[in-house]
């Protein structure tokens, strides 16, 4: 369970070179605020894919880029607004941040939010500092690193959030899929949508990805797709149970074996995502706001009481 991770340190990140020219930064072990990066190093700079939660794990990612290539880091894309993959941002200011417009606007409306502390277990944040992207685009924009095509695309449904983005790049049938895929992890929807989460994955099988570095996990293949769309299917389907009989989102969670999906990390996010399945049984449109400190709250309960633990 969650709280016997923190009482062992984690493993440093480490880079690892999924295609020529082309890394990713892995950071042990995935759970929650600890996500993946990557980039790609062209001759004129360094193509970054998302930033890290803490000052301290964003300036060990600099490290690591450095260990790789002494060339600067020109671009900064963000695969949608969560702290986890956006608070870094600002240790790198000589870079152009890319991202969707959603993922600037929430990121300017939320900024830094003072209840981090409050539902997880202490964290050294560091000096943060909300930078959001400058360059956006609406359905998607198209970067290169030397003559590799970098395809960044908008999701077009809300799934893991409301403006999720993945970077495909064609030539190397690579896929840096952000927190629409979790790799060992329990997948996380309360802030997008269950139905809408299925349906993109359905579209990124499409795509004939060899390797995926999801946003939080190891690098994988496509068939962690398969897995993360059955959790998916199992919550709607515990929603609907939970919802015919009478119960609240904790009261089914607590009444439901995870089995198969009982040693992903951070179970207790079956919470979160019973709400917003709920929300979408009773008709709300996906990725429409729920209360969402209600479901942390419950999130919180279901752990015994305690804070969520968190490593970062």
């Amino acid at each position: 369970m969650s709280s016997s991770r923190q009482d062992h340190p984690l493993p440093p990140g480490r880079v690892e070179e999924v295609a020529d020219r082309v890394y990713a930064y892995i950071q042990p072990d995935g759970s929650w605020w600890i996500n993946n990066t990557g980039f790609l190093v062209g001759s004129r700079g360094v193509i970054s894919v998302d930033s890290c939660s803490t000052e301290r794990r964003t300036l060990a990612y600099r490290e690591a880029i450095g260990s790789v290539t002494d060339r600067p880091v020109t671009t900064l894309i963000n695969t949608h607004h969560h702290g986890d993959h956006t608070f870094g941002n600002s240790a790198f200011p000589e870079a152009t941040i890319v991202g969707h417009e959603r993922t600037r606007e929430l990121i300017l409306a939320e900024g830094i939010p003072n209840y981090l502390d409050l539902a997880w277990t202490e964290v050294d944040w560091g000096n943060l500092e909300a930078c959001p992207p400058f360059l956006t685009y609406t359905d998607g924009v198209t970067v290169h690193s030397d003559k590799l095509r970098c395809e960044v695309r908008h999701a077009g449904d809300p799934a893991h959030t409301t403006n999720d983005s993945t970077v495909w790049i064609p030539e190397r049938s690579l896929l840096f899929a952000g927190d629409l895929v979790f790799n060992g992890g329990t997948p996380f929807v309360m802030m997008g949508s269950v139905t809408g989460s299925i349906a993109v994955l359905d579209r990124l099988r499409e795509l004939n990805v060899e390797t995926i570095v999801p946003g939080h996990g190891e690098v994988c293949g496509p068939e962690v797709i398969d897995h993360v769309q059955g959790y998916l299917r199992f919550v709607l389907a515990t929603a609907e149970r939970g919802r015919e009989a009478g119960l609240s989102p904790l009261e089914t969670a607590r009444e439901t074996d995870l089995g198969e999906y009982g040693g992903l990390l951070d179970p207790e996010r079956i919470v979160g995502n019973l709400h917003r399945a709920y929300a979408e049984l009773d008709g709300l449109p996906p990725g429409e706001p729920i209360d969402v400190i209600t479901a942390m709250l419950e999130m919180i309960d279901f752990n015994g009481g305690r804070p969520l633990t968190c490593s970062a």
